[in-house]
C-alpha cells in the first residue's frame, strides 16, 4: 500500500523536484501563493514546508523580501563539504568494527558497477544513484542518528539539489569510480585514522571543485543579494 504523504511533504517534494528540473534555481523567489495554487492546497502546509526547507538550508528567508532558493557562496560550499567530510569520516570510522565481509562485498560491487558505467556514454545518468547507494552503505552501521542526519544535511541535501546541474559533471565518470575505489581500499584497512582521512579528503576535493559554481557576495545577478 502506497504511503500517504502529508500536504507539507508534498510541498517539500514539489519544491525539490522543481529545483532538480530547473524551474526553480538558486536565487529564485519562492511564491507561496503560486505553490499553493499549483498543488490545489491551502497556504498553511506551504508555510510549514518552507520552514522545514529553511531549516535544512535549501530555502533562505530574507527580511522584507521573502523566501528564496538558497544561493551558496564559494565559502559556504567549501565549509559545507568540509563539515560533511569530517562528520561522515567520524561516523564511518566509529562503526568500522561492525562492517562484515558482506558489507565490503556490497561496496566493492557498487564500485565495480561504477567502473562498468564509467565507460558508457550515459554514465552521468547512472553515477548519482550509485553514489547515493555507496554512501548509504557507509552509514548503514552507524547508530548515531544525529551524526547521520547532520552529515547528510551539510552535503547531500545542499549539493544534490542546489548544485545538482554541476554535481553531475564535477568529475569524469572514471574519476568518480577511482575516488570511490580509494575509499573502499581505505575501509578495508580498518584503520580509523586512514578511513577518516580518506573521507575527509574526498569531500574537501569535491568542495574545492564545487566552489567554482558558488555565488559571490553582492553579485548583482543574485536576487537574494540585491
Amino acid at each position: 500500500m502506497a504511503e500517504i504523504k502529508t500536504y507539507s511533504e508534498q510541498v517539500t517534494e514539489y519544491i525539490k523536484r522543481s529545483i532538480l528540473e530547473g524551474s526553480l534555481n538558486p536565487g529564485d523567489k519562492v511564491n507561496e501563493v503560486h505553490v499553493a495554487a499549483s498543488l490545489s492546497i491551502s497556504r498553511a502546509p506551504v508555510r510549514e514546508a518552507l520552514q522545514m526547507l529553511t531549516r535544512d538550508g535549501l530555502i533562505v528567508s530574507v527580511p522584507q523580501k521573502g523566501k528564496f532558493i538558497n544561493c551558496l557562496t564559494k565559502k559556504q560550499i567549501k565549509e559545507s563539504y568540509f563539515t560533511g567530510g569530517v562528520l561522515e569520516g567520524a561516523a564511518v570510522a566509529a562503526s568500522i568494527d561492525e562492517f562484515t565481509e558482506n558489507d565490503f562485498d556490497t561496496l566493492q560491487a557498487i564500485v565495480d558497477r561504477m567502473e562498468v558505467v564509467a565507460s558508457m556514454e550515459t554514465a552521468a545518468d547512472y553515477m548519482p544513484a550509485l553514489d547515493d547507494r555507496f554512501h548509504e552503505v557507509l552509514f548503514s552501521k552507524t547508530d548515531n542518528t544525529l551524526l547521520v542526519e547532520l552529515s547528510r544535511r551539510y552535503c547531500h541535501g545542499l549539493s544534490k539539489f542546489l548544485l545538482f546541474r554541476y554535481w553531475r559533471n564535477l568529475f569524469s565518470p572514471r574519476t568518480v569510480w577511482l575516488r570511490h575505489k580509494s575509499i573502499v581500499d581505505a575501509l578495508k584497512t580498518r584503520d580509523k585514522v586512514v578511513i577518516e582521512r580518506a573521507l575527509r579528503e574526498h569531500y574537501i576535493e569535491s568542495g574545492e571543485r564545487m566552489s567554482m559554481y558558488g555565488c559571490e557576495q553582492d553579485n548583482p545577478l543574485c536576487k537574494i543579494c540585491r
